[in-house]
């Protein structure tokens, strides 16, 4: 029986935590988390409130509790160095070390890692620590992205078109960026169809997980600001409507060289998630953007799908052994939608605002599967936060009959709710095949 120690409290961590307790090693979860996840810590046989950065607090009740090996839910913690802080306790994670989670905390780590060792997937880009050249080089690219080099909760990407309409506009940004970062990241706006490939690594082997699309926008038909993402798909042949077999294949490949990559560069293995954001073009696969662990949403998408086992997978990325291992997932469609106080994403002084911190009740579901994410448990009832409060996962042959279990559970939590009826949708779906086609001539 192993001692498993989960970092995290959110939705992602939820699906985690019911991945490693369906082990057949019957494992003892303890999980450390920054507020009370009510679903994680039914789940747990020992629960610790405190700060992500506390790394001292995190050792001590690691060691307490006679961990053998800790997973790591989100990337703060990974960002404070927890994973090297519990190796020097003689505790082994499945998450990259500070240095490697580099990954997705420096975003030009990652951009020049490519450039370096010649890996296709990255567009045009530079990166700039002050303002010196930067408009030269948005003025020879048609559209731009621009984006902070560092954390920013999925949030801090602002696209040509999307958030801003000029290059005037994306030189204001380049100067507020570089006011509170010390770099700035130019990228070519990259016209196309989005998908999450999460990867799981040994440093050596990497394994892939079924292709996921997500959606950032708050609104139906993609519209309104940017979120953490209100729900996301999957498809029961693991590849997504609007993809090919090769697009897949174009993405692992780069995610593999990425690992090698890493490892020439440090001498270091990179063991955990490695999820890539890519976006299919007319010149094939570009990458977007790295993650050092599973997405929230996508990860609800995936791990309940899991054949093999959870805990074994761990071990195995911690032995660096993971090219013994066959890693299957059932063939079954999946559609996540999130439910959301009817403020999230609003500006303060809108009507719906002051829903955030409001009471829901969450009636059976019998179908779907429920995830809680920011949720506030308390004597009388369940409270929402400023956040996503409840991811509703849908399973079935089929995407068509995913996405009705899921929209039909969401009427099943009562309160001053919203969430994206649209997601998983033929017409949605539709209109990304169409996108693509349109794209691949």
């Amino acid at each position: 029986m192993a001692n498993v120690l989960l970092i995290g409290n959110g939705a992602r961590e939820h699906v985690m935590a019911e991945a490693i307790i369906r082990s057949k090693h019957n494992p003892q979860l303890f999980s450390y988390m920054k507020s009370n996840n009510p679903a994680i810590a039914s789940l747990s046989s020992s629960v610790k409130i405190g700060d992500y950065s506390d790394l001292d607090d995190i050792n001590q009740f690691a060691t307490d509790n006679k961990i053998d090996f800790a997973v790591i839910g989100p990337e703060d913690p990974l960002n404070n160095g927890v994973v090297d802080s519990l190796q020097k306790a003689g505790i082994p994670s499945v998450g990259p070390t500070q240095r490697l989670a580099r990954l997705e905390t420096s975003k030009s780590f990652t951009r020049n890692l490519l450039h370096k060792y010649a890996i296709p997937g990255n567009p045009r880009y530079k990166v700039f620590s002050s303002m010196d050249g930067v408009e030269e080089f948005i003025n020879a690219l048609d559209e731009v992205v621009v984006k902070p080099d560092g954390l920013t909760g999925g949030k801090g990407v602002m696209v040509q078109g999307d958030h801003f309409q000029t290059k005037t506009e994306a030189l204001e940004h380049c100067r507020k960026i570089l006011e509170e970062h010390s770099c700035v990241i130019v990228d070519e706006k990259l016209e196309g169809e989005e998908f999450s490939l999460q990867c799981i690594s040994d440093g050596k082997t990497v394994v892939a997980t079924p292709p996921v699309q997500d959606h950032k926008r708050r609104f139906v038909d993609d519209k309104g600001p940017n979120t953490g993402g209100m729900g996301s798909y999957s498809s029961e042949d693991h590849s997504l409507p609007f993809m090919t077999a090769e697009d897949v294949t174009e993405g692992l490949s780069i995610t593999q060289q990425v690992a090698d990559a890493i490892y020439k560069e440090t001498g270091e293995y990179y063991k955990g998630v490695m999820y890539g954001g890519f976006i299919i073009t007319k010149d094939g696969v570009k990458l977007l953007e790295y993650n050092a662990r599973f997405g929230d949403p996508e990860a609800m998408n995936t791990l309940p799908l899991l054949k093999t086992d959870f805990v074994d997978i761990c071990k195995t990325i911690i032995d660096g052994t993971l090219n013994t291992l066959t890693v299957e997932f059932e063939k079954k469609a999946t559609v996540c939608k999130y439910i959301v106080p009817k403020g999230y994403g609003l500006p303060k002084d809108h009507p719906d605002a002051k829903s955030t911190s409001e009471k829901i009740e969450v009636e059976n579901v019998k179908d779907a599967k429920l995830y809680y994410a920011s949720v506030d448990k308390r004597d009388d009832g369940l409270y929402m936060t400023t956040s996503r409060a409840i991811g509703v996962v849908g399973i079935a042959d089929n995407l068509e009959k995913a996405e009705q279990i899921a929209e039909k559970a969401i009427s099943a939590v009562k309160g001053p709710v919203d969430h994206r009826p649209d997601i998983g949708t033929k017409p949605l779906v539709q209109r990304r095949i169409d996108h693509m086609k349109k794209i691949r001539g």
